[in-house]
């Protein structure tokens, strides 16, 4: 059950009545109400980590503390690794106990878990995002050619279960990505060169080595970022695998599974199987699907350390609420009933309403840097099934016309709090691969431009009600999908205003929300007209390991999901794209074989050059400054943070030094 609200908070009926209308503009008078500035607590730039605290004179929480003298734990220098990651706090060396109160959006809202609770890579990234640190491996080397890459791992280190963690786990995780029967699409591609696999061999208990047939260009940068490898408990999930257990097909029909398969991937699932040991500082408890929270406590055997020695995480656990609806969880939020938290609630429309909130709340803002490069992108299906609209979607100068029909500002003014800039789908100007002509191509508004591109693109014909035709003789008509309300309320809204942008230069679109699910459910069928979601990556390293919006790259390539399915499948699913994509995948391809920094830095220029060709999609409104909010009592937060899926905000900042004072 969801907590009670204090009779002094906010309902939710005046928190509704409170934010209005998107189409009313709020105006909002004064920097300090949304500045992030006034309630902040001080404090640097989060926290980085080194090895060094002897496990003999580390300490330990009291709870853990009482394990040991009861019998039910071994002593702590029996529990960490002798040389276990010092992280430097942010602030200050903390003290145990409490509770980090936060919530998901839904079941399906995992990667907020991940970005939390889940973030233990062989790698990790520096705080402030410059690049890539040791984490689980102590340390790695890698050959100058790039094709070979050795990781050290930390003597004495523990899963959860207090079962030693050594090469031969990822040996193991490595294997199974690579099987068939269980990832039929094979390994992911930043394990993957154009003559193939690596192979991976524990050279002994704390070395493991990843030799490629190839350069490996964005190897190190992928494991700061990417999971698996360290997530796969060998000595536990061996008993659901065929090939180390014979009789996992019995065990699975016992378990009522359909076959191992189902049953090792339900076993390895860490949020919804509170028995899969882990490396993270805490552990399921109770998992998801379980009632209305995930919880997650102390791992007892976690491997690092404050700078005095003392075993981390600070906090005793981590409460998540599953919340199906955005507007409860900005009620909560303005309630007070989050202390940590910078997804979906921290919106430019709802700045205004949790600024308000910060007093009674007991909460403040601190910044997030936006590395995405949209708040809202338009994506036409250019391999639409409907052969003739797959055309008009595909003529270049249709798209220009409709981006030129939206006015930007008056989005800006009316959704987002004036708080943005007209942006198309490209780098951000902190970029080292902005480009101004890019990001600002066809965004001006102009209504007769619109209209005389449309015209001489081939639609001057229309209908009685004045909408444009297609070469058939049909009218051009689609819609738009959008995964809202719940997922972001304004999106809706502003696509209404879109659609009645659209409508003044003869083009029938409407706004179809549904949920989530069925929206990727049908964007994975390749059954939409068109879709919105947000641009993803606006930075550097963003860029380079998620171009998703730049040429057909993966499943979220919403404007050509069968032309990524060709390039991930390697020629062997999907759709053959036009030339001059082809172009882009195969310097993508050569990017990823390419050792040196400055050689992947042209290239990924050379195929942004053509994104900008191509013009894939239509961008609207750049985020430019973002914000989250802590509660007063949490410390050790960093002051400002990287915002991006590919970073795993806010996890870099080390969630396992965070405490609450009293």
């Amino acid at each position: 059950m969801e907590r009670r609200v204090r009779r002094s908070a906010v309902s939710r009926r005046n928190l509704l009545r409170t934010t209005g209308t998107v189409l009313l503009v709020t105006a909002t008078t004064g920097c300090d109400l949304l500045s992030t500035d006034p309630d902040a607590r001080k404090g640097g730039q989060g926290a980085q980590g080194t090895s060094g605290a002897s496990s003999a004179s580390a300490k330990e929480a009291p709870a853990l503390t009482r394990q040991v003298e009861a019998g039910k734990l071994p002593p702590l220098a029996n529990r960490i690794p002798k040389a276990p990651l010092v992280v430097s706090p942010t602030e200050r060396t903390g003290s145990y106990g409490g509770m980090w109160r936060s919530a998901l959006l839904g079941p399906s809202d995992t990667s907020w878990l991940s970005r939390t609770v889940g973030y233990e890579t062989l790698l990790r990234w520096d705080v402030g995002w410059t690049k890539s640190i040791p984490n689980v491996a102590e340390s790695f080397q890698a050959s100058p050619d790039g094709r070979e890459f050795t990781f050290k791992l930390r003597a004495g280190m523990r899963w959860s279960d207090g079962k030693p963690f050594t090469a031969a786990d990822i040996v193991f995780a490595f294997e199974r990505l690579g099987d068939a029967d269980l990832y039929p699409a094979g390994l992911p591609l930043y394990l993957m060169t154009s003559k193939g696999a690596p192979t991976v061999s524990q050279d002994d208990e704390q070395t493991v080595r990843f030799r490629f047939p190839e350069p490996s260009g964005l190897l190190l940068d992928n494991l700061s970022f990417q999971g698996a490898l360290t997530a796969m408990p060998q000595h536990y999930l061996q008993q659901f695998h065929q090939k180390s257990n014979p009789g996992a097909d019995a065990l699975a029909k016992k378990e009522k599974f359909q076959d191992w398969v189902a049953l090792f991937l339900a076993r390895a699932d860490r949020w919804s199987n509170q028995d899969l040991p882990t490396l993270c500082a805490w552990k399921v408890v109770n998992p998801l699907g379980k009632g209305n929270q995930v919880i997650v406590e102390r791992n007892p055997y976690y491997w690092k350390t404050d700078p005095d020695g003392r075993q981390l995480p600070y906090l005793d656990r981590v409460v998540f609420d599953v919340i199906s609806d955005s507007s409860v969880l900005l009620l909560k939020a303005t309630n007070g009933e989050f202390d940590m938290h910078t997804r979906h609630i921290n919106t430019s429309p709802n700045k205004p309403v949790l600024a308000r909130g910060r007093t009674k709340g007991h909460y403040h803002f601190v910044d997030i840097q936006p590395c995405f490069e949209n708040q809202m992108v338009i994506a036409l299906n250019l391999t639409h099934e409907d052969p003739e609209l797959r055309k008009v979607f595909r003529n270049k100068e249709f798209r220009i016309g409709l981006s030129h029909a939206i006015n930007r500002q008056e989005l800006v003014n009316a959704v987002f709090q004036r708080q943005g800039k007209a942006w198309q789908a490209a780098p951000r100007r902190e970029s080292p691969f902005y480009d101004e002509g890019f990001a600002n191509q066809y965004t001006d508004y102009d209504e007769a431009k619109a209209n005389e591109i449309l015209d001489q693109a081939g639609y001057a014909r229309r209908d009685a009600e004045g909408f444009r035709l297609r070469p058939d003789g049909t009218r051009i008509a689609f819609a738009v999908e959008v995964a809202s309300p719940a997922l972001i309320p304004y999106w809706p809204d502003a696509m209404e205003m879109i659609r009645l942008y659209w409508q003044k230069v003869g083009i029938k679109m409407s706004v179809k929300s549904e949920d989530r699910s069925l929206f990727y459910e049908r964007k994975a069928a390749n059954k939409p007209d068109a879709t919105v979601w947000t641009g993803s990556a606006g930075r550097e390293f963003d860029v380079l390991l998620d171009p998703r919006w730049y040429f057909p790259f993966n499943d979220e390539s919403n404007f050509a999901i069968p032309w990524a399915a060709w390039f991930t499948s390697r020629g062997k699913e999907g759709e053959r794209p036009p030339e001059r994509t082809q172009q882009q995948m195969a310097l993508y391809r050569e990017l990823q074989h390419t050792p040196d920094q400055a050689g992947r830095y042209r290239l990924m220029k050379e195929i942004l050059g053509i994104a900008k060709e191509e013009f894939y999609a239509i961008g609207t409104v750049l985020e430019e400054q973002g914000y989250g909010i802590v509660n007063d009592r949490m410390r050790n937060v960093a002051k400002s943070i990287p915002e991006s899926h590919i970073y795993n905000t806010p996890a870099p900042t080390n969630p396992e030094q965070y405490f609450l004072t009293p």
